[in-house]
């Protein structure tokens, strides 16, 4: 496990010093084991070291802690929840980096009803800005497997996408207005409310998705929405995915914008999720090869969302679509049949190693991509287990290959970047991104430079060196 490293001189030492005069006995850690958690990636695949994990409590506090930093020309690693999945937020193994962990900044500043408005500090825990958004009967409406400990600043800085995306979009979608530390300590104060605003340039969407290396989003104005009165849930069983994707225009057709989520979910994420994941049940009598879970939602108490449901299921049946359906009778039916859907990629962990790849292409052509991908990866390694799931709606899947059964773990992950780069070229052919919702982070840093045009990342490179010329703010991270 990393640890922190020694100060490398007096330099060092007095930055520390500095920094805790700024933060306090509270915000300032350099115990290794206290540090340990934060420098390593929830995979395992990134381990860094730090100086120091810095616990700022206000806005002004972190942009103290990067006016020192930048003074003493030391890097500066924003970290949210430590849930990234590409390693954006580990700090680089040379140790000479402040880690500057958010999570003490966890206040909702403001929820205004009339606006659909609410006003969050970067530390908030994802589950708690909804639960204070549903407390006033509003919804904000990102969802994703790390709610319960991901926060709202990494959800910013990675653009998060999860179940909800294709009808209230990205965290793109979701921000009115930002705050944000600059690389140089100062702060823009751009928390606006406004749905409106033609004033130049949107600087906002420069920090969302760019993973801190533009600089590190304190706080945020996010949209709210009526909360949902009605859901109607169904789990699918389909022989194949050109079915679900026939389904999913129905869907569209008959219940327009009460179309909430379509997830797509193999046979074989479904036997490992019922063999790994206690009290979880087949809600369907026989195996199908493919799954869709199907959910619609309105704010209109009065809408008859179950009838719509119905039709659709039932037209789609007799035209040869469905195998066969179930529609949860209950809430805790509901949640039973979205528990099959968010415990996938834990069930994945017993079965060995596990190649991953979060890519999307145009909606249209998910059954031609898998039609290709399965054969490929099937061939590069004989016996390897495909497991595609993800957002159907949104095009966006996780294709995911577990190890095949009985071969030896270490000797499959080291084929990763193999793998990885057949992958993504013919996500590439297909017009899609090798990186849906998850982030370039380190690990698809020189993946980018490979599908990107030239002109594209020079693009991002001028932008990095306007912001931050002396390269302190992520370094090593997306460009």
């Amino acid at each position: 496990m990393a640890k922190a490293s020694e100060p490398k001189g007096d330099a060092d030492r007095a930055l520390i010093a500095a920094v805790a005069k700024v933060v306090g006995a509270k915000g300032l850690v350099t115990d290794p084991a206290e540090m340990a958690p934060h420098l390593v990636e929830l995979r395992g695949r990134y381990r860094g070291a730090a100086l120091a994990l810095v616990k700022p409590a206000s806005t002004a506090e972190v942009a103290e802690v990067v006016r020192l930093a930048a003074a003493a020309k030391v890097p500066v690693v924003p970290q949210g929840g430590n849930t990234g999945l590409v390693g954006g937020q580990v700090p680089p193994e040379h140790g000479r980096a402040l880690l500057v962990n958010l999570s003490r900044m966890n206040h909702i500043r403001d929820l205004d009803p009339v606006d659909n408005t609410i006003t969050v500090e970067a530390g908030c825990i994802l589950a708690s800005v909804q639960a204070a958004a549903a407390e006033a009967g509003r919804l904000f409406p990102l969802s994703l497997a790390a709610e319960g400990s991901c926060q709202i600043g990494g959800n910013l800085s990675t653009n998060a996408g999860g179940v909800h995306v294709l009808r209230y979009g990205t965290m793109r979608e979701l921000v009115l207005g930002l705050e944000v530390v600059l690389p140089d300590g100062r702060v823009w104060d751009g928390l606006r409310r406004l749905r409106k605003d033609n004033t130049g340039y949107d600087l906002k969407q420069l920090f969302i998705g760019a993973e801190g290396t533009l600089g590190i989003i304190t706080a945020a104005v996010l949209r709210l929405f009526p909360a949902p009165a009605r859901k109607a849930t169904a789990f699918i069983g389909l022989r194949e995915v050109e079915h679900a994707m026939a389904i999913l225009g129905r869907a569209r057709a008959l219940a327009g914008d009460q179309l909430d989520c379509a997830e797509l979910l193999p046979r074989l994420g479904l036997e490992l999720t019922l063999r790994h994941t206690p009290d979880t049940v087949d809600p369907l009598g026989e195996p199908h090869p493919w799954y869709l879970l199907l959910e619609l939602a309105s704010s209109n108490a009065g809408d008859n969302l179950g009838a719509t449901l119905e039709t659709l299921l039932a037209e789609a049946y007799d035209d040869g679509l469905i195998g066969d359906a179930a529609i949860a009778a209950s809430e805790a039916q509901t949640a039973a049949f979205w528990r099959l859907r968010e415990a996938l990629p834990d069930a994945q962990k017993p079965e060995g190693g596990s190649i991953k790849h979060d890519i999307s292409v145009p909606v249209s052509r998910i059954p031609d991509f898998l039609a290709r991908a399965v054969p490929l990866v099937e061939e590069m390694i004989p016996g390897v287990r495909p497991v595609a799931f993800g957002h159907l709606g949104d095009g966006n899947l996780h294709f995911n290959l577990t190890q095949p059964e009985g071969s030896d773990r270490e000797a499959f992950l080291a084929r990763w970047d193999e793998v990885n780069r057949a992958v993504h070229e013919l996500v590439a052919e297909m017009g899609g991104s090798i990186s849906a919702e998850h982030g370039v982070g380190r690990m698809k840093i020189e993946e980018i430079k490979r599908f990107k045009p030239a002109v594209e990342i020079e693009l991002m490179a001028r932008l990095k060196a306007a912001l931050d010329p002396d390269n302190l703010m992520n370094p090593g991270k997306v460009i």
